[in-house]
């Protein structure tokens, strides 16, 4: 006898299409145009963030960094959808997700200058930091759901993933734990297309990404990534319903720029395929859709402009002012110095060797 053991499927969701056009049958009932006119700010401010980010990197004014052009609408959507208390676990593109968490800017451009174990963020700010291995972070995430979880304590875990890191194995690992466990934890996959130069077609057979999930027991869904109302409302909707178990975002998205400033893209990807991402700009589908609705306009553009350019500057002074405590090669390693790197410190301050 043969009969079907399982089947399962993967629901899309699109709210704002490429015309700035709703589908008034999937909009959020707790997004009004005052929030959106918020989180387009925010979406603003991460891509001027990281063109300045950028701008310094080829001066030589900042280390290798990843940019984020093309993908603030994931990140934005995300991050507005996180309570106070809930967690977010970083790779190391979420620029945008800490800017609208309220990471001090001066502390990011610190960051990024190499100076990343003497700086740390805000009381309760609710992040671990980032990380650079593949799909390492992911794990993490399982944990503190799972400490959340057993502490009976209303609040949710986001981990961040891009779609190179879906092929780890501790992608898998962490989704085979959080379905057993059933924590509250929502993965979301920024799918930008290109893990550096391999493509999304070479990473998996998998009709989706989002479907990885479904193996482990978990609700799954793919969204366009570049639709900010429907990051938005996916995510909240995974958060809401945390206490029930985990979900699986895909977010289908485009990495406009590099993989990181030590990357070449015009070697791997053609112009063609750059052009036709770019008539789906996350930011001008969003800025359309306020105009149309008479809420936004190229004044209030400006403004915005000149006002996160100023913030931008004054940060980036403050970065390049920070003087690194040599120290913290030291303390920021193991949660106690062992005797050999205690003796290696004293016999560094006794001699003065940072003078």
């Amino acid at each position: 006898m043969i009969s079907k053991a399982f089947e399962g499927s993967v629901d899309y969701l699109q709210v704002l299409d490429e015309q700035g056009i709703v589908d008034a049958s999937t909009f959020p009932k707790d997004l009004s145009d005052s929030k959106i006119v918020e989180m387009y700010r925010y979406m603003l401010f991460a891509r001027a963030l990281d063109a300045k980010a950028l701008s310094l990197q080829r001066q030589g004014r900042i280390a290798t960094y990843a940019p984020l052009l093309g993908q603030e609408a994931t990140q934005i959507g995300s991050a507005f959808a996180l309570r106070k208390q809930d967690f977010f676990i970083p790779n190391f593109r979420q620029h945008g997700v800490f800017l609208a968490r309220g990471f001090p800017l001066e502390t990011f451009f610190i960051y990024w200058r190499g100076f990343g174990g003497n700086v740390d963020a805000p009381k309760d700010f609710n992040s671990t930091a980032v990380s650079v291995p593949v799909g390492s972070q992911v794990p993490h995430g399982v944990g503190i759901a799972f400490a959340f979880k057993y502490r009976k304590e209303d609040a949710a875990v986001i981990a961040y993933v891009g779609d190179g890191g879906t092929s780890e194995g501790d992608f898998y690992e962490s989704l085979n734990f959080a379905g057993v466990w059933n924590v509250p934890l929502v993965v979301i996959i920024e799918n930008n297309q290109w893990a550096i130069s391999v493509p999304r077609r070479n990473q998996t057979a998998a009709k989706t990404l989002a479907q990885k999930g479904i193996a482990a027991g978990i609700k799954c869904v793919q969204v366009d990534g570049n639709d900010l109302i429907a990051v938005y409302k996916a995510t909240s909707e995974a958060i809401a319903n945390a206490s029930q178990g985990p979900t699986v975002i895909e977010c289908v998205t485009y990495r406009m720029s590099m993989h990181t400033t030590s990357d070449d893209p015009t070697r791997y990807r053609t112009e063609e395929e750059v052009a036709a991402w770019q008539k789906k700009d996350p930011i001008a589908r969003v800025k359309t859709y306020l105009v149309n609705k008479g809420v936004w306009n190229e004044d209030l553009e400006k403004q915005t402009a000149d006002e996160q350019a100023k913030l931008i500057d004054e940060a980036v002074a403050k970065g390049e002012e920070f003087k690194p405590d040599p120290r913290s090669m030291f303390k920021n390693v193991y949660s106690f110095i062992p005797d050999v790197l205690q003796e290696e410190l004293d016999d560094a301050i006794a001699s003065n060797f940072w003078q």
